[in-house]
């Protein structure tokens, strides 16, 4: 968006290439090195002692998302009665539909269209 809004097309190619390609490249060397290295004792108790880190940070930003969901917030809330129903319900239709096995993306462009809707109605 901010490539877009300095140079055009160009600059959201520029912007885009330059906050990927560095996460790109890093995932692979980190595949290639798990691949070689991941069965060797103190590489796998690496491995082992970052995923509580990580599962940590998932819900962490779960967290935010769930606060700003309902709250318009990404902090705790000062009145706790005054969420949004209709964030509520895109929030409780989306966690059905990943229950039941619906595709993240189909169930994104839902949410999406869900909450343009409920915006159009006000109740958002």
């Amino acid at each position: 968006f901010v490539g877009t809004k300095i140079a055009g097309l160009g600059g959201a190619v520029a912007a885009t290439l330059g906050f990927v390609t560095p996460s790109f490249f890093l995932g692979i060397i980190l595949a290639r090195i798990f691949l070689k290295y991941g069965d060797i004792g103190p590489i796998r108790g690496i491995l082992n002692g970052l995923r509580p880190a990580v599962v940590a940070l998932i819900c962490v930003a779960s967290l935010s998302f769930i606060l700003l969901a309902l709250w318009n917030t990404e902090t705790l809330p000062d009145d706790w009665s005054a969420f949004s129903l209709g964030g509520l319900a895109i929030l409780i239709l989306a966690i059905a539909a990943t229950r039941r096995k619906i595709g993240v993306i189909k169930v994104l462009i839902g949410s999406g269209v869900l909450g343009l809707a409920l915006g159009i109605a006000g109740l958002i």
